[in-house]
Protein backbone atom coordinates (compact mmCIF):
# COMPACT_ATOMS: atom_id res chain seq x y z
CA UNK A 1 0.00 0.00 0.00
CA UNK A 2 2.40 2.24 0.73
CA UNK A 3 4.72 1.30 -2.55
CA UNK A 4 1.81 2.53 -4.30
CA UNK A 5 0.91 5.85 -2.54
CA UNK A 6 4.29 6.78 -3.03
CA UNK A 7 4.37 5.68 -6.67
CA UNK A 8 1.16 8.10 -7.02
CA UNK A 9 2.52 11.08 -5.15
CA UNK A 10 5.58 10.75 -7.64
CA UNK A 11 2.99 10.71 -10.73
CA UNK A 12 1.74 13.71 -9.55
CA UNK A 13 4.89 15.25 -8.92
CA UNK A 14 6.00 14.95 -11.86
CA UNK A 15 2.74 16.24 -13.87
CA UNK A 16 2.96 19.00 -11.58
CA UNK A 17 6.40 19.96 -12.84
CA UNK A 18 5.32 19.44 -16.63
CA UNK A 19 2.50 21.46 -16.14
CA UNK A 20 3.69 24.21 -14.10
CA UNK A 21 6.87 24.35 -17.03
CA UNK A 22 5.20 24.54 -19.55
CA UNK A 23 1.94 27.34 -18.62
CA UNK A 24 3.78 28.96 -14.99
CA UNK A 25 2.27 29.05 -11.90
CA UNK A 26 -0.51 31.45 -12.34
CA UNK A 27 -1.57 29.67 -15.03
CA UNK A 28 -1.61 26.36 -13.42
CA UNK A 29 -4.69 25.11 -12.02
CA UNK A 30 -5.05 21.70 -9.47
CA UNK A 31 -7.72 20.79 -12.01
CA UNK A 32 -4.85 20.42 -15.23
CA UNK A 33 -3.00 18.60 -12.69
CA UNK A 34 -5.13 16.28 -11.75
CA UNK A 35 -6.61 15.46 -15.09
CA UNK A 36 -2.96 15.00 -16.42
CA UNK A 37 -2.59 12.33 -13.51
CA UNK A 38 -6.16 10.65 -14.54
CA UNK A 39 -7.18 11.37 -10.79
CA UNK A 40 -9.49 13.80 -9.33
CA UNK A 41 -8.70 17.12 -7.40
CA UNK A 42 -9.80 15.32 -4.58
CA UNK A 43 -7.38 12.44 -4.26
CA UNK A 44 -4.72 15.43 -5.11
CA UNK A 45 -5.52 17.60 -2.36
CA UNK A 46 -5.16 14.44 -0.09
CA UNK A 47 -1.60 14.46 -0.87
CA UNK A 48 -1.08 18.24 -1.18
CA UNK A 49 -3.31 20.88 0.59
CA UNK A 50 -2.54 23.30 -1.79
CA UNK A 51 -0.90 24.72 -5.24
CA UNK A 52 1.79 26.37 -3.26
CA UNK A 53 2.71 23.30 -1.34
CA UNK A 54 2.46 21.59 -4.80
CA UNK A 55 4.42 23.59 -6.44
CA UNK A 56 7.44 23.73 -3.36
CA UNK A 57 7.61 19.36 -4.01
CA UNK A 58 7.53 20.17 -7.11
CA UNK A 59 10.06 22.32 -8.22
CA UNK A 60 12.64 22.33 -4.97
CA UNK A 61 13.27 18.58 -5.68
CA UNK A 62 16.01 17.58 -3.66
CA UNK A 63 17.03 21.22 -2.49
CA UNK A 64 15.09 20.72 1.20
CA UNK A 65 16.87 17.50 1.80
CA UNK A 66 20.17 19.42 0.71
CA UNK A 67 19.47 22.21 2.47
CA UNK A 68 18.78 20.47 5.65
CA UNK A 69 22.46 18.86 5.42
CA UNK A 70 24.04 22.14 4.57
CA UNK A 71 22.06 23.58 8.02
CA UNK A 72 24.01 21.09 10.39
CA UNK A 73 27.05 22.02 9.47
CA UNK A 74 27.03 24.68 11.79
CA UNK A 75 27.84 22.97 14.99
CA UNK A 76 28.68 25.62 17.83
CA UNK A 77 30.62 22.65 19.57
CA UNK A 78 33.45 23.06 16.97
CA UNK A 79 35.99 25.87 17.75
CA UNK A 80 37.57 26.26 14.50
CA UNK A 81 34.55 28.46 13.33
CA UNK A 82 36.05 29.55 10.15
CA UNK A 83 36.02 26.35 8.53
CA UNK A 84 32.49 25.68 9.62
CA UNK A 85 31.85 29.06 7.88
CA UNK A 86 33.50 27.60 4.86
CA UNK A 87 31.63 24.59 4.70
CA UNK A 88 28.26 25.98 5.35
CA UNK A 89 28.74 28.83 2.59
CA UNK A 90 30.26 25.87 0.31
CA UNK A 91 26.87 24.21 0.80
CA UNK A 92 24.91 27.30 0.95
CA UNK A 93 25.66 28.48 -2.80
CA UNK A 94 25.92 25.01 -4.21
CA UNK A 95 21.83 24.97 -3.23
CA UNK A 96 21.05 28.60 -3.73
CA UNK A 97 22.99 29.32 -6.89
CA UNK A 98 22.01 26.54 -8.86
CA UNK A 99 19.62 27.14 -11.26
CA UNK A 100 16.78 25.38 -10.25
CA UNK A 101 17.08 27.95 -6.67
CA UNK A 102 17.57 30.85 -9.10
CA UNK A 103 14.56 29.54 -11.28
CA UNK A 104 12.12 28.91 -7.57
CA UNK A 105 13.37 32.65 -6.77
CA UNK A 106 12.10 34.30 -9.63
CA UNK A 107 8.99 32.61 -9.67
CA UNK A 108 8.70 33.28 -6.00
CA UNK A 109 9.55 36.77 -6.85
CA UNK A 110 7.26 36.93 -9.44
CA UNK A 111 3.87 35.39 -8.50
CA UNK A 112 4.01 37.18 -4.86
CA UNK A 113 2.17 39.83 -6.04
CA UNK A 114 -0.82 37.80 -7.09
CA UNK A 115 -0.15 34.95 -4.75
CA UNK A 116 1.21 35.92 -1.54
CA UNK A 117 0.66 32.54 0.20
CA UNK A 118 3.53 31.30 -2.45
CA UNK A 119 5.85 33.84 -2.09
CA UNK A 120 5.73 33.79 1.72
CA UNK A 121 5.74 29.56 1.72
CA UNK A 122 8.89 29.98 -0.68
CA UNK A 123 10.61 32.68 1.74
CA UNK A 124 10.13 30.90 5.18
CA UNK A 125 11.21 27.11 3.57
CA UNK A 126 14.34 29.19 1.80
CA UNK A 127 16.38 32.44 3.09
CA UNK A 128 14.36 32.87 6.41
CA UNK A 129 15.36 28.97 7.54
CA UNK A 130 18.78 30.23 6.65
CA UNK A 131 18.49 33.25 8.98
CA UNK A 132 17.17 31.73 11.66
CA UNK A 133 19.64 29.22 11.72
CA UNK A 134 22.58 31.36 11.12
CA UNK A 135 20.90 33.32 14.42
CA UNK A 136 21.07 30.23 16.39
CA UNK A 137 24.15 29.31 15.98
CA UNK A 138 25.78 32.91 16.30
CA UNK A 139 23.82 33.01 19.79
CA UNK A 140 25.22 29.87 21.06
CA UNK A 141 28.45 31.08 19.67
CA UNK A 142 28.29 34.47 21.93
CA UNK A 143 26.98 32.74 24.84
CA UNK A 144 30.17 30.90 24.94
CA UNK A 145 32.11 34.27 23.65
CA UNK A 146 33.78 32.90 20.66
CA UNK A 147 32.16 36.05 18.66
CA UNK A 148 31.66 39.88 19.91
CA UNK A 149 28.43 40.79 21.55
CA UNK A 150 26.60 41.27 18.52
CA UNK A 151 22.85 40.39 17.91
CA UNK A 152 22.90 36.88 16.56
CA UNK A 153 20.20 38.05 14.14
CA UNK A 154 21.52 40.84 12.77
CA UNK A 155 24.87 38.57 12.24
CA UNK A 156 23.20 35.87 10.18
CA UNK A 157 21.86 38.54 8.06
CA UNK A 158 24.96 39.99 7.52
CA UNK A 159 26.69 36.65 6.53
CA UNK A 160 24.18 35.52 4.26
CA UNK A 161 24.36 39.02 2.70
CA UNK A 162 28.11 38.13 2.09
CA UNK A 163 27.54 35.12 0.53
CA UNK A 164 24.95 36.50 -1.63
CA UNK A 165 26.78 39.44 -2.72
CA UNK A 166 27.82 39.51 -6.66
CA UNK A 167 26.41 35.90 -7.40
CA UNK A 168 22.24 35.39 -6.18
CA UNK A 169 21.32 39.18 -7.65
CA UNK A 170 23.62 38.81 -11.01
CA UNK A 171 22.08 35.08 -11.38
CA UNK A 172 18.49 36.00 -10.98
CA UNK A 173 18.64 38.86 -13.72
CA UNK A 174 20.43 36.07 -16.04
CA UNK A 175 23.77 37.76 -15.79
CA UNK A 176 27.31 36.08 -14.85
CA UNK A 177 28.19 36.05 -11.07
CA UNK A 178 30.50 39.19 -10.38
CA UNK A 179 33.22 36.82 -8.29
CA UNK A 180 33.55 32.74 -8.27
CA UNK A 181 31.70 31.28 -5.67
CA UNK A 182 34.91 30.06 -4.00
CA UNK A 183 36.16 33.60 -3.43
CA UNK A 184 33.40 34.98 -2.49
CA UNK A 185 32.90 32.18 0.63
CA UNK A 186 36.80 33.46 1.69
CA UNK A 187 35.77 37.08 1.25
CA UNK A 188 32.46 36.74 3.55
CA UNK A 189 34.08 34.48 5.69
CA UNK A 190 36.89 36.59 6.25
CA UNK A 191 34.78 39.84 6.41
CA UNK A 192 32.31 38.36 9.17
CA UNK A 193 35.03 37.30 11.29
CA UNK A 194 37.21 40.48 10.91
CA UNK A 195 33.98 42.66 12.11
CA UNK A 196 32.73 39.99 15.11
CA UNK A 197 35.36 38.58 16.28
CA UNK A 198 38.09 39.63 18.59
CA UNK A 199 42.27 40.24 17.59
CA UNK A 200 42.87 37.07 19.58
CA UNK A 201 40.35 34.64 17.58
CA UNK A 202 41.27 36.42 14.50
CA UNK A 203 44.45 34.94 15.36
CA UNK A 204 43.43 31.40 16.45
CA UNK A 205 41.22 31.42 12.97
CA UNK A 206 44.14 32.30 11.28
CA UNK A 207 46.94 29.31 12.85
CA UNK A 208 44.11 26.89 12.54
Amino acid sequence: MRVRTDERRKAIIEAATEIFAKVGYERASMAMIAERTGGSKTTLYGYFPSKEELFWAAMTGPMPEQGERALLELNPADADVASILRRFGEAYLRIFASRAAIAVTRTGIAESGADRKLGNLLYQRGPKRVFNALAEYFSQLKARGAIADVDPHVAAIHFKGLLDAGIIEPLLFGGRPEIRPNEAIEAAVGAFLRANTTRDHQLESQSS
